[in-house]
């Protein structure tokens, strides 16, 4: 009887996990307020280095606000890159909107995407900075429903959620299922249960006497992590953070390796292993992967066992469907619930080969991670 029974037992944190973060979800959704109108001006700080699949198109998403007052600086750091033709011809074709460019290949510090907000910052003319990946594409109302709520003064930070709902085959389904199954749910249940102490990268609204008060851009050249440590740093010298229900968009290339994925999943583990210690290293048993082996390995593949993996991954399909449908609405479920093992499989991965080692390569630069989360740069790899 035990021995059936242990299987079941070993997959119930993951089920447990599962029913927590729909709860999350929707909680967080159901209690979404009218936004105040609110919009002061803003100075959008986009940091380039490289050209993305849809530059122009990512860019231009940005040119088409519908706001009173904003500004956009793009910044890069060589004057051989091939993404400036590109920002001159959006130059070109918006030239009713205040849009700089600055190319400084000054150095401050070991995080070179850092370096280069640091010189778009010293451009910036308006009282709140919105910084965006350069892969990331947003609708009309997007500073609208990003800056609405400054309206607030206790609010010192404003960061997005993201999804991918255009994929080109099942190498970027891979990568975008872990935004709906992992990251939206893992977000929305620290938010329930701990509150918001850090942002997302892929947007991030915040006010500049908030920044200016932790030291500005300086104070994180030398994290690899910047988003999450502005959000921790602005959360930390008394300011709210603010997790706003819009979504951003993050174009994904087509044409990626499977190590190039690999090597970004390692480094985004790696770096919140540093970031969080504590809470990494338990988010470990919450995996349904390992839940499900380990069910079928102590059983010797009985009955039990494989009931109790079929029942995790019954559950785990209709808890990322649901948020994949009427969450995040990425349009990616059921098409693509076939691969959600194999991302579970991955994720385990990931996670077990974050916690050892301290080095990873980011844009072809190898840096050695440290405590707490800065970095050393090592030098370029040979793809660079």
């Amino acid at each position: 009887m035990l021995r059936d029974a242990l299987p079941f037992l070993l997959v119930a944190p993951s089920l447990a996990y599962a029913a927590i973060t729909l709860h999350c979800g929707r909680s967080f959704f159901r209690g979404i307020k009218p936004l105040p109108d609110h919009a002061p001006p803003v100075s959008i700080l986009k940091p380039v280095r490289g050209v993305d699949g849809d530059s122009f198109e990512n860019f231009s998403s940005f040119c088409v606000q519908d706001y009173p007052e904003y500004q956009i600086v793009f910044a890069v750091a060589s004057d051989d890159d091939p993404v400036i033709p590109i920002i001159r011809r959006l130059i070109a074709s918006f030239s009713e909107r205040d849009i700089e460019l600055v190319v400084d290949p000054s150095i401050h510090g070991a995080n070179y995407k850092v370096c280069n907000l640091m010189h778009a910052y010293a451009k910036a003319k308006h009282p709140l900075i919105v910084v965006c990946d350069s892969d990331i594409r947003v609708e009309k109302g997007y500073l609208r429903a990003v800056c609405a709520p400054f309206a607030d003064p206790k609010v010192g930070l404003v960061t997005s959620l993201y999804r991918s709902t255009e994929v080109r085959g099942a190498g970027c389904a891979i990568e975008a299922l872990g935004f709906c199954c992992e990251m939206m749910p893992n977000v929305m249940t620290a938010l329930k249960l701990e509150g918001l102490s850090f942002a997302l990268g892929a947007s991030m609204s915040v006010r500049r006497e908030a920044l200016e008060k932790i030291g500005g851009f300086e104070a994180l050249v030398d994290y690899l992590a910047d988003d999450y440590q502005l959000g921790n740093m602005i959360f930390k010298a008394g300011y709210r953070l603010e997790l706003s229900p819009y979504f951003v968009e993050s174009m994904m290339r087509g044409d990626e390796k499977l190590s190039e994925l690999l090597s970004r999943q390692l480094r985004w583990g790696r770096t919140m292993r540093v970031s969080r210690p504590g809470g990494y290293l338990a988010s470990g048993i919450t995996l349904p992967f390992p839940g499900a082996l380990l069910a079928l390995l102590v059983s010797g593949f009985s009955a039990a066992g494989w009931g109790a993996a079929a029942l995790l991954y019954l559950v785990r399909s209709v808890v990322s469907t649901a948020y994949s449908r009427t969450l995040v609405k990425d349009r990616l479920l059921p098409r693509w619930l076939w691969l959600v093992p194999l991302r579970d499989a991955l994720s385990f991965a990931v996670w077990g080969l974050s916690l050892i080692g301290n080095r990873v390569r980011w844009r072809g630069d190898l840096f050695e991670l440290e405590k707490g989360g800065k970095i050393v740069p090592l030098g370029a790899t040979p793809d660079r």
